[in-house]
C-alpha cells in the first residue's frame, strides 16, 4: 500500500511550536541570502571560464540565461510546494504528499547526494583555497595534513576539511538564527567582491574580445555556435545548484508562505544577474581562449586591470562562497533527516531537539562526522557526478509532484501558484532528463548501488517504523498551536 500523508496533517504539524520543534527565525531577507549562500561558489569563479573557453565564447552569458530558465522551471514548483506546505523536509516531504511513503523516501535518501556529499565535495575545494591563502602569506601546511591518502603518495588527512565542516556543524546547534547571521555576512563578503570585480573591470572591457559574441561552430557538436551555448548552459547549470535547499528551511521562516517563494525565486533572480554581469566583464578583460585550462580564469582575467590588490579579494571571496555553501548544505541535510525521523522512518536519535538551541543537534553531529570522513579521507572528486545526478533526480520528482497534487488536490489554497501548469513542471522534467542523461554511466551505477541501498534500509526499518503506517498514529490536531512569530 502507497501511504500518503495528508497535506492537513503536514501544515498542522508545521503550526506546532515550543520544546522538540524547530524555532521560526529567518526573515525572507535571511532566506533570499541563505540561497545565494547555496548558489554562488565555485562555479562562478571557475566554471564560467571553463564553459567560455571550450563551448560559448562570449556568449557564455547567453549559457547563464538559458541555465536560469531551466532551473527557473523547477524552482516556481518549488516554490508552490514550499508555500503550500511550509514544512522541513523539502523534496522529501512534497513527495510523501504526492507520490506516497515509498517515494518519498527514494527522495529523501537521496537528498543525501546532494547535501552531504556536496558539502563534502565544497570542503575538500575550501581547503585548496585555504592553503593558497596561506601561501599568500608565506605560509604553508605539510602534505599529509592537506591531502588524504587516497589521493597522493604521501597524504594522510585533508585537516582544513575536517576543520571547517566540523565548525560549521557546531555553528548550526548553536542556532539557525546565528547560523543565519554568519551566512549573510559571507554572502555579503563574495557578492561585495563580485560586484567590485564588475565594478572596476567594466571600464577595461575591450570590444574586440566580444567579437565574434558567437563564435562559429567548429564542425563538432557543443563547440561554439548554438549548440556551444546550450553545452555551455549544461555546464553552467550546476552553478546553480543549492537554491532548493532554501526550502529545508521552510519550518523555521517566519512567514514561509510569503518567505519561501522570495526566497526560492529572489535567490535565482539575484545569481543570475551577477552571473550575466560577471561572464561578460571576464570574457571582455582578455580573449575568452586565454581560459582553456585556466583553473582561476577570474584572476587571470582581471589581471589587465592593474587593481593586483584584488587578487586577495578573490580568493577570500571564494573562501567566504565556499564557506556559506557548506554551511547551507549542512542546514539542509540535518532539517532532511530531521523530518524524515519525525515520520517514523529514521531512528528517534535524528529528530532529538536541543532543550535550549531548538535545533536538531544529534543529526549535526552525526553529519559532522560523516561528512568530516568523505572530506578528510576520500577523493571526492568521483563523487562530484552523484551530487549531480542526485540534485537533477529531485528537481524531477518536485515537478511532477506539482502536476499531480493539481489533479489530486486541486480546491486547496495556494499562496503562490506555479504559472502555465502543465508546461513550466513539464520543461523542468525535460531540462533536468536531459542534463541526467549528459552524465557518464558511472553516476547512474554509483546511484543505483545508494539506491539499493536505500531501499533495503527503508523495508527493514522505514517501513516497519513508520508514523503514518502504524493506524492510528497519526492524527489531526484538532486545534493547532500557532506558529511562533
Amino acid at each position: 500500500m502507497n501511504l500518503k500523508k495528508p497535506i492537513d496533517v503536514l501544515i498542522a504539524e508545521s503550526a506546532e511550536s515550543g520544546e522538540g520543534t524547530l524555532k521560526r527565525t529567518l526573515s525572507s531577507t535571511s532566506l533570499v541570502a541563505l540561497g545565494i549562500g547555496a548558489i554562488i561558489g565555485a562555479g562562478l569563479f571557475s566554471l564560467t571560464g571553463i564553459a567560455a573557453a571550450d563551448h560559448a565564447g562570449p556568449a557564455v552569458t547567453l549559457s547563464f540565461v538559458l541555465a536560469a530558465v531551466g532551473c527557473a522551471f523547477a524552482g516556481l514548483c518549488y516554490a508552490e510546494f514550499a508555500s503550500m506546505i511550509p514544512v522541513a523536509g523539502s523534496a522529501y516531504t512534497y513527495s510523501y504528499a504526492t507520490m506516497g511513503e515509498f517515494m518519498a523516501w527514494v527522495i529523501g535518501w537521496d537528498l543525501v547526494l546532494e547535501y552531504a556529499l556536496g558539502a563534502a565535495t565544497v570542503g575538500v575545494s575550501w581547503s585548496g583555497y585555504f592553503n593558497k591563502l596561506l601561501h599568500e602569506f608565506g605560509m604553508e601546511m605539510p602534505l599529509y595534513l592537506t591531502k588524504s591518502f587516497a589521493e597522493v603518495d604521501g597524504g594522510g588527512i585533508n585537516l582544513p576539511a575536517v576543520v571547517i565542516v566540523s565548525l560549521l556543524s557546531l555553528m548550526l546547534i548553536r542556532g539557525t538564527k546565528e547560523s543565519a547571521s554568519l551566512n549573510n555576512i559571507l554572502v555579503i563578503v563574495k557578492v561585495a567582491v563580485v560586484i567590485i570585480f564588475i565594478a572596476l573591470g567594466w571600464k577595461f572591457i575591450n570590444p574586440a574580445n566580444h567579437t565574434p559574441y558567437i563564435p562559429a561552430n567548429t564542425g563538432v557538436k557543443g563547440e561554439f555556435g548554438i549548440s556551444g551555448i546550450a553545452a555551455g548552459a549544461a555546464l553552467v547549470f550546476f552553478a546553480f545548484i543549492g537554491f532548493d535547499a532554501v526550502s529545508t528551511a521552510a519550518q523555521e521562516a517566519k512567514n514561509p508562505q510569503k518567505g519561501m517563494p522570495i526566497g526560492i525565486l529572489g535567490s535565482l533572480v539575484v545569481c543570475t544577474i551577477l552571473y550575466v554581469l560577471f561572464a561578460h566583464v571576464m570574457t571582455g578583460l582578455v580573449p575568452y581562449t586565454v581560459f582553456k585550462g585556466d583553473a582561476s580564469p577570474a584572476a587571470t582575467a582581471f589581471k589587465v586591470t592593474g587593481y593586483n590588490w584584488l587578487q586577495m579579494g578573490l580568493i577570500i571571496a571564494i573562501l567566504a562562497g565556499y564557506t556559506s555553501v557548506i554551511l547551507v548544505m549542512l542546514m539542509g541535510q540535518s532539517r532532511v533527516f530531521y523530518t524524515m525521523s519525525k515520520d517514523g522512518l529514521l531512528p528517534k536519535f535524528f529528530s532529538s531537539i536541543h532543550s535550549k538551541f531548538r535545533t536538531p543537534f544529534k543529526t549535526n553531529i552525526f553529519f559532522m562526522l560523516f561528512v568530516s570522513i568523505f572530506a578528510g579521507f576520500v577523493p571526492v572528486t568521483d563523487l562530484g557526478h552523484m551530487v549531480s545526478i542526485g540534485t537533477l533526480f529531485a528537481f524531477s520528482l518536485v515537478c511532477i509532484g506539482v502536476m499531480l497534487l493539481r489533479k489530486t488536490d486541486p480546491d486547496r489554497p495556494r499562496p503562490f501558484k506555479t504559472p502555465l501548469v502543465p508546461f513550466v513542471p513539464i520543461m523542468g522534467i525535460i531540462v533536468c532528463v536531459y542534463l541526467m542523461s549528459s552524465l557518464p554511466i558511472e553516476a547512474w551505477i554509483r546511484l543505483a548501488i545508494w539506491m539499493a541501498l536505500g531501499i533495503a534500509i527503508y523495508f527493514f526499518y522505514g517501513k516497519k517504523n513508520s508514523v503514518l503506517g502504524n493506524t492510528g498514529k497519526v492524527v489531526e490536531p484538532v486545534d493547532p498551536p500557532r506558529p511562533e512569530l
